[in-house]
Formats: C-alpha cells, structure tokens, sequence
C-alpha cells in the first residue's frame, strides 16, 4: 500500500489520515481497499476502542472519488468493470454505517462526495468553522451517491433534497444544524481534540470542553422557502416555485439546478423519493443500481471532461433540456443490473 492512506494506532485509537493532500485527498480504489481491509481488522481488535479519520494538508478532508480514473478507462475504451470502484466504495460505506466502534470523522475543510461517505455515516461528525459540504454529483452527469440515498431525504425540511438537485453548499452552522455534523469544534483545536482522543474512554465527553456554537447560515436561514419548493413532487413544480420567490436565495438555486444534467437531476429527485422509506443497506442497493446503468451512458463522462479534463465548465448535456428526458426511460436506473445487485443483506 502506498501512503495515500495512513493507519496507526495511538492509544486506545486507530487513526486513519487520507494523505493526497495536492489531490485534495480524493479517494483511490486502492484507497478504498486498504480502509475497508483496515477496519475489519480493527473491528476485531480489543485495544481498538475507536476510530478517528482525518484528512492530511489542512484544505480538505476528501474531495471526492479519484473519477478521473474511471474516464481515463472509458477513454481507453474499456467497458467491462467500470462499476468496480463504486461496488467497493459502497461496500465501505455500508461498513462504516455497522461498524460496531465508535467512528469518529475529524472533518476540516472540504468533504464532498466519496469524502462525505467515508465521514457522515459514522458515531461522530466533528467539523470545523473550514468544513464545506457539497454533494455536486448533478453537475457531473452522475447522482448523489455513497450514501445520499440515505441520509439527504433524512435532513430538515427537504435540505437534503435542495443539496441533491442544486449541489448546494453547507459551511459549518447549516452542516451542523442540518444533522451532517454532529459536532462543531474550532480548527485551532484539532490538535488537541486529537491527542485527547487517543485515550479517551467517553467520546462524547472528550468533545465536549471543545464545542463551539457556530454563526446559522444561509441554508437554516432559508429552510422555510426550501421546505415549500423542494417538497414538490416534479422538477418543474420545484423551478416554478423558486422562481416565484423573490429571494435571492431561491433564484439562485434555481440557476443552479437549471445548469446541471436534466437527467442526472431527475435521477436524483426519484432516488430521494425512495430513499426516505429504504434501509441504509437498500439505500445502497439502489445507488448501485444506478451507477451501474450510469457508467454505461455518456452523461458522467462529458462532465468529468468539462469539469477535471478540459475544465471549460461547460457540458454539453443531451438531452440538454428536462422537457426532453425520456421519463419512461428513467426507470432503468432503478432496475438490478445485469451483474446482480450489491451483495449486502
């Protein structure tokens, strides 16, 4: 293993660092690997009372997934196996969800993505007044994943829903007011709180002396306006109703929604539809489901390319409007794909 994923045990502690700091520590599939391995062997550990993961460099906890990786195998014209690091990644999720230890996510600075599944379904969510979340999946041709089945239909007033289709983003206050934090420390404090972790025997009463109570943000401000337009059962209906507001607010994520893939938004809204009734483990399931007809479609690789190859900003989407989406279509996302559906009880 390389060093992109550090493991040591301190104290009564196993640390996990994230370490691609330049790559804003997204994670690999070999990253991916080496955790889930990782935490099966501390799960069975008695001098493991619990585990803190961190990422390294101080801007970011975890990006995301290292895509890059699965359009450079599409370029290169495989087609077989695109789906890997997706199975893999939510088998780790599902892992991190069960895990029998107290799992403690240290999060300071960007966690958006495949950062957020390997942090929001632990015992703790620590963040700092740095941390910035976004699930942007819709602006890459792709889905909310790695657990937003889950745990966006579950937050306050449809926010959840409003971060799926407009890839909105929370800083500390609405992450912690929104449930995606537990916790909300100062950065000055990190350090510290991580030294006392490594012997504590009560979480919750480590953190405690560390606590601060963080500015609300636009997004609690908001949860109202957020509430009656994302509660809409159509895309359409959920436009109209921001464009009636005259917040500021509201038009701006209505231009948000309107610029990323019609098909990756209306595929988002149906997976939250699902979500709120499903298990975490049929959550994943269904993301599952999707990724494995999506990998096979062009929409997420023209947005990796406008977004990380050619960086132009601009994906050509097609079809390029919702009124144009095959909604018949739509359901083959949610069938078990060829392969079978992911292995989880």
């Amino acid at each position: 293993m390389s060093d992109d994923i550090l493991f040591q045990k301190r104290g009564k502690a196993g640390f996990i660092t994230l370490n691609r700091p330049k790559a804003l520590n997204a994670l690999s599939f070999e990253m991916v690997r080496a955790l889930a391995v990782q935490l099966g062997r501390w799960a069975d550990d008695p001098g493991i009372a619990h585990v803190v993961i961190t990422g390294a460099g101080g801007k970011a906890f975890c990006a995301g997934g290292d895509i890059r990786s699965i359009y450079d195998a599409r370029q290169a014209g495989e087609t077989e196996g695109l789906g890997r690091f997706f199975r893999d990644e939510y088998l780790l999720n599902a892992r991190i969800k069960a895990y029998p230890k107290p799992y403690v996510a240290l999060i300071d600075g960007i966690v958006m993505g495949g950062g957020v599944g390997v942090s929001v379904h632990g015992s703790h969510r620590v963040g700092t007044e740095k941390t910035l979340f976004a699930m942007p999946e819709t602006g890459i041709g792709f889905f909310p994943d790695v657990g937003g089945t889950y745990f966006l239909p579950r937050m306050p007033q449809h926010s959840g829903v409003y971060c799926a289709l407009s890839a909105g983003r929370l800083k500390q206050g609405d992450a912690l007011a929104t449930g995606v934090l537990t916790h909300a420390v100062s950065a000055a404090d990190v350090s510290a709180l991580e030294l006392a972790l490594e012997t504590a025997d009560d979480i919750d009463a480590v953190l405690a002396p560390f606590l601060v109570t963080p500015e609300s943000g636009p997004v609690t401000e908001n949860l109202d306006l957020i509430d009656t337009a994302f509660s809409a059962d159509a895309v359409e209906e959920i436009l109209a109703r921001l464009d009636a507001s005259e917040s500021v607010f509201a038009q701006k994520a209505a231009a948000a929604i309107r610029g990323k893939s019609p098909t990756s938004v209306l595929i988002a809204l149906e997976q939250m539809k699902r979500g709120g009734t499903l298990s975490f483990n049929e959550c994943m399931k269904l993301e599952y489901r999707i990724v494995s007809r999506i990998v096979q479609g062009t929409e997420f690789y023209e947005g990796i390319r406008a977004v990380l190859v050619d960086k132009d900003q601009t994906p050509k989407w097609s079809p390029s409007l919702f009124s144009q989406v095959d909604r018949a279509g739509l359901a083959s996302y949610f069938e078990e794909p060829a392969d079978g559906d992911l292995p989880l009880p």
